[in-house]
């Protein structure tokens, strides 16, 4: 396997035990992303640590602190900090077991792939696998990655595990700060009745392949675009009429239509390229 594990360590269910690596489940290699740079130079700006008051300071002599006020703050040394670190037991203790209809959908996090380590763990994989399968359950364990202690979401698929980071209760706001001020009104039966027809409408399987991400495929093509000394211009197409008059209407005239999005399309502004000099230019000498 090519890619470097996240963790290593050992899943445990009662007193079954099995060495295993996680691995990340997603990467974030499709983006485009940007350096920025001095227009006149083409060199990638540094970013330097300043003081409002003293100007730059060595990053080496930073410290850390917790802003408890407005412009207030309690300083930690590294061996402070260190004091309270958490050690990695590098287990995995499988603690409850729980239905996934259980665990609100605002708390799955990232995932992971959780395979065994070394052929040695195949059998007491497979069993806690095989297990975990026909129970029908979310295994629930805790994991200390990066200093800090996750709990996570062990679920079979195919002939492996994946686990899921799940976010704190802290970490999830409560929706009752937004939605309570949506007025509690139920809408008009037949538009109900009729975006519900259009909902059977655009029924259909779930393939991520079918969704791409428009805006950074315009971005490449841009890029290539520029690359070989051409112009051209992002532009995204929008509704021919995003103000609803008439709320009925529009979803009567609805019924029937395709589903489909906005395109973002790359309008390729081709211009030929400059002829090359017939003449070596000089080279450029650096500032001194």
């Amino acid at each position: 396997m090519a890619a470097r594990p996240t963790w290593q360590g050992h899943l445990r269910l009662s007193l079954v035990t099995c060495p295993v690596a996680m691995y990340t489940a997603t990467s974030p290699g499709g983006e485009v992303r940007f350096n920025l740079l001095n227009p006149k130079t083409h060199n990638r700006i540094k970013m330097i640590a300043t003081d409002p008051e003293l100007g730059p300071v060595d990053r080496a002599d930073l410290v850390k602190g917790y802003e408890y006020e407005k412009d207030h703050y309690v300083i930690l040394t590294p061996e402070e900090i260190e004091s309270v670190r958490l050690e990695s037991t590098r287990v995995i203790d499988i603690e409850r077991f729980v239905d996934a209809g259980d665990i609100d959908r605002l708390y799955w996090d990232n995932p992971y792939f959780l395979v065994p380590d070394g052929k040695l763990a195949l059998d007491a994989y497979t069993v806690i696998r095989d297990a975990m399968a026909g129970a029908g359950k979310i295994a629930l364990g805790r994991v200390v990655m990066h200093t800090r202690e996750r709990l996570m979401a062990i679920e079979p698929r195919d002939n492996g595990l994946i686990a899921y980071t799940l976010r704190s209760h802290d970490e999830v706001r409560d929706s009752r700060e937004l939605f309570d001020d949506i007025p509690d009104r139920k809408a008009d039966p037949q538009m109900v009745a009729i975006a519900e027809k259009i909902i059977e409408q655009q029924e259909g399987p779930f393939d991520p392949s079918q969704f791409k991400d428009r805006y950074e495929d315009a971005l490449r093509a841009l890029i290539a675009q520029k690359e070989k000394g051409g112009k051209s211009k992002v532009t995204v197409e929008e509704p021919d009429n995003t103000n609803v008059v008439d709320l009925m209407e529009a979803l009567r005239k609805s019924l029937g239509q395709k589903p489909g999005m906005a395109a973002v399309k790359l309008a390729a502004k081709k211009e030929p390229a400059a002829k090359a000099p017939t003449k070596k230019a000089p080279a450029r000498k650096n500032a001194s």
